[in-house]
């Protein structure tokens, strides 16, 4: 389908400097991209559409699309005020237009002019089995068109594919005048869907080379005919179509002369275009027909559905009537519930009251019973802390004494403080055990697994020779050593807080050989739990 827009927005300064019949500007070709192989495989672009001068020659060189760049071409255009537009055109390194596509079978000249008028100048015929030159002398009555080359199926077409091959350029003259152009155009071609049916038939290169063009052409017009619905809508154009391609092959098979061939081939030709268009008008008029007898229908529709409308309606009221009077008996029976209700309103407000200062009762009874109950299991708590409590005490004095034998042992705010030699360790700077560790560790846990109502902090902590994270790391390695060895041998790992503290709480200077073994030392805090 052709889509013509006319793009004619001026600035004022071009207006006063260009009259109205000559406007200056760029006349842009934008073609719609197709999902199919068949389509025009191009990006937007923009060529000239020319105002030609009267009675002076004009010339015009042609670009190839993207679909194939190779294609050249040159005209040489010139208006005459008795013949129109006379167009002397030659093409060069024109592709077989089989190679494009399923349908295609010859190539055609077209003209578009700013106002949407498409004229189809006549085939451009091929010379030659390969790449092919070729010539075309036409005339047109447009004054101010573009022109352009498309491949076609046949050469009667009257709307160009989207196989555009050619497009012109500027043009120029031999005495350097300057041509008018006008505003843009934007083209989307023909997007009828003929080329991807599969009864489009195909052009094998062997029919190509041997069979005439002509004949070429009227099987695409008889395939565009019958696609069209022709055997439906225009059999009798369509029969005689097939008619005149079968004699015209006949003909060229039995070496008729060429002219005959052509002439019959094309006769074919412009009768399968009659059944084409017959059978396209006739099918709409018959989709007109079929739409008013759909319109006629929904009519019909509406007036049944009118009726039953209005049957309902009836109903409706017949059905108001009966619940008015309903309603009017239920109203009277309201009025008499109702009295009878402000009566129970009354009433269960009272017993709401009373029954809000028995809750409050209740409540009150409740809490000072819980009350009760949390302090009695307050009092029993404190009872078991302080008996347990007074326990430890008791036992105290035996558990310094038992730890006394694995290190220096004070008794701080914080707790038991238990001090473990630096013997304990392989080397200063070592996490390993000593052997002599091994039994004394082995005591020390059955000591704590004995005593589970203590906690222990073990704080590991080193002189301050070194790297501090360095020495951080190896005071965090000893504490961990040490808990898990009590924990493997049945202490709670919940008991122990192993931490390595670094050199961060020194007890002496960090200035003698014998101060620095001070500050080498493991000591574990022996906190009760109560």
């Amino acid at each position: 389908m052709w889509h013509l827009f006319l793009n004619a927005s001026l600035s004022e300064k071009n207006m006063s400097t260009i009259s109205v019949s000559k406007i200056v500007s760029t006349f842009a070709f934008i073609f719609s991209l197709s999902l199919v192989s068949l389509a025009q495989v191009d990006v937007p672009r923009r060529t000239t559409a020319i105002t030609y001068p009267l009675d002076e020659l004009v010339m015009v060189n042609f670009r190839g699309t993207t679909r194939y760049p190779r294609m050249k071409g040159e005209a040489r255009i010139k208006r005459t005020s008795r013949n129109g537009t006379e167009i002397e055109l030659s093409v060069s390194k024109m592709p077989r237009p089989f190679e494009l596509g399923r349908g295609f079978a010859t190539y055609v000249l077209w003209a578009v002019s700013p106002d949407g008028q498409i004229d189809n100048l006549g085939e451009i015929k091929r010379r030659g089995f390969f790449e092919f030159d070729s010539k075309i002398s036409v005339t047109t009555p447009l004054q101010t068109f573009a022109l352009m080359i498309t491949a076609e199926p046949h050469f009667l077409v009257k709307r160009p594919s989207q196989e555009i091959m050619l497009e012109n350029l500027n043009p120029y003259t031999l005495s350097g005048r300057r041509i008018d152009t006008t505003p843009s155009v934007q083209y989307f071609g023909n997007s009828s869907d003929f080329f991807r049916d599969a009864r489009t038939p195909e052009i094998a290169e062997i029919d190509y080379s041997k069979t005439p063009s002509a004949i070429l052409q009227a099987k695409q017009a008889v395939a565009l005919a019958r696609f069209a619905g022709a055997e439906r809508d225009a059999a009798d154009d369509l029969s005689e179509a097939e008619t005149l391609l079968t004699n015209a092959e006949e003909s060229w098979k039995a070496g008729r002369k060429e002219e005959d061939v052509d002439i019959t081939a094309r006769r074919a030709i412009s009768t399968a275009v009659k059944a084409e268009n017959t059978a396209i008008v006739r099918k709409q008029a018959r989709e007109k027909r079929n739409e008013q007898a759909r319109s006629d229908a929904e009519i019909r529709r509406a007036e049944d559905k009118f009726a039953d409308a209005q049957a309902e309606i009836a109903e409706l009221r017949r059905q108001l009537d009966a619940e008015t009077r309903a309603r009017e008996l239920a109203q009277r029976d309201v009025a008499n519930f109702s009295t009878q209700a402000r009566d129970l309103r009354a009433e269960n407000g009272r017993l709401r009251e009373e029954l809000g200062r028995v809750k409050v009762e209740a409540d009150s009874a409740k809490a000072k019973v819980a009350a009760i109950e949390q302090a009695n299991r307050e009092a029993e708590e404190q009872r078991e802390r302080d008996a347990k409590l007074q326990s430890l005490r008791a036992n105290e004095n035996s558990l310094i004494d038992a730890l006394k034998r694995f290190g220096t042992v004070t008794k701080t705010e914080r707790g038991i403080v238990l001090t473990l030699a630096e013997t304990y360790w392989s080397g200063p700077r070592a996490s390993t055990f000593a052997p002599i560790a091994t039994s004394r560790l082995t005591s020390l846990g059955q000591l704590l697994v004995d005593n589970p109502d203590y906690r222990v902090q073990i704080e590991s902590h080193t002189d301050a020779t070194g790297e501090p994270e360095a020495l951080e790391s190896l005071t965090t390695q000893r504490s961990r050593a040490i808990a898990e060895r009590l924990n493997q041998l049945g202490v709670a790992e919940t008991r122990i807080d192993p931490r390595g503290m670094g050199a961060s709480l020194p007890i002496a200077p960090n200035t003698t050989r014998a101060s620095k073994a001070k500050n080498r030392r493991v000591q574990m805090i022996f906190v009760p739990v109560i």
